[in-house]
């Protein structure tokens, strides 16, 4: 039986999720989408498809018949937001994801680390920039001794960056900073988004260079390839630009990196382009894509799980 979730935020993302899970999922139904905007293109399609709407945001939805059958609820609204959001929905007992870069629970990253905080109430999906570069860092520090420092370069199109993503950020830079550090496993994370207004607009891209230790460049190609195409499963429009670019970094003329001094090492350097699918955003909108999809594809699992769980309980009993 399908996972019922509900939606906050009726706009691109949450729309785009909406549209997703309507479309190709088998293990979740659209129960209810929450907004504050009664004319909202989010909420007029969620009611077209035969989903219920409020546009009274959380308190609405709480009070929507629909709402006591939800297991899932995704946030997609902003940072600011989500606090409250994660209180009212701990208090129903509803299991939360979070596609805001709010931080509060756990970052979750499918192809690095899916089941790891399942059991956490609310998990986090970091950022657009974090979805997409997060598995590379990752690819590397397993092919190495460790990653003393990664930095990533999201630049995307200036048109689908609505007001919900300016208004995140300042957080992006440093939740996305940080899901390098504990996702990733760089021992220093840095991140760095730019909105490009070229016309026509770009796909996104991402600029990945990682500082590593006790690795050899054929590992980490092999990893990496690896590990983007464990990605293009949920996210097709993945893919690397150009191969791994590599540079040794000898103590001759060491990298001074604040917070560690000066560092050598095998500097990879992973360029990578992202395409939407075109659910309900345009094809440029791959860092909007990355983030439903990678929300979609962890609530999945997170159902399945779920489901196991309870039949062996069942079980038991």
């Amino acid at each position: 039986m399908a996972a019922k979730v509900a939606i906050i935020g009726s706009g691109n993302i949450g729309t785009d999720l909406m549209i997703k899970i309507m479309r190709t999922s088998t293990a979740l139904e659209m129960a209810a989408m929450a907004g504050i905007v009664p004319e909202s293109e989010g909420l007029a399609l969620a009611r077209k498809g035969g989903v219920a709407t409020t546009d009274k945001g959380i308190g609405g939805l709480v009070e929507m018949a629909a709402f006591e059958d939800v297991r899932i609820v995704f946030d997609a609204t902003s940072a600011r937001a989500h606090p409250a959001h994660a209180e009212v929905c701990a208090v129903h007992g509803k299991q939360m994801i979070d596609l805001t870069p709010a931080a509060l629970g756990p970052y979750v990253v499918p192809v690095v680390n899916m089941t790891a905080h399942f059991g956490a109430p609310d998990l986090n999906m970091v950022s657009c920039g974090g979805q997409a570069t997060i598995p590379m860092v990752a690819a590397v520090r397993r092919a190495a001794a460790r990653v003393r420092y990664a930095e990533i370069v999201a630049s995307i199109s200036s048109r689908s960056a609505g007001p919900g993503t300016r208004a995140n950020i300042d957080e992006f830079t440093e939740t996305t900073a940080r899901g390098i550090e504990t996702v990733g496993g760089a021992e220093r994370g840095k991140a760095i988004i730019v909105l490009n207004p070229a016309e026509p607009p770009l796909f996104m891209r991402n600029t990945i260079f990682a500082l590593s230790e006790g690795a050899e460049p054929d590992a980490i190609e092999e990893s990496v390839a690896e590990m983007v195409a464990q990605v293009q499963a949920y996210v097709p429009g993945y893919r690397l630009k150009q191969k791994v670019q590599f540079e040794q970094i000898g103590s001759n003329r060491p990298l001074k990196i604040p917070g560690l001094g000066e560092v050598t090492g095998l500097k990879s350097s992973i360029f990578l382009e992202v395409e939407g699918a075109g659910h309900y955003l345009p094809t440029y909108a791959g860092n909007l894509d990355i983030m439903t999809s990678a929300a979609l594809k962890t609530a999945e699992r997170l159902a399945e799980v779920q489901v196991a769980e309870v039949q062996v309980d069942g079980s038991a009993a």
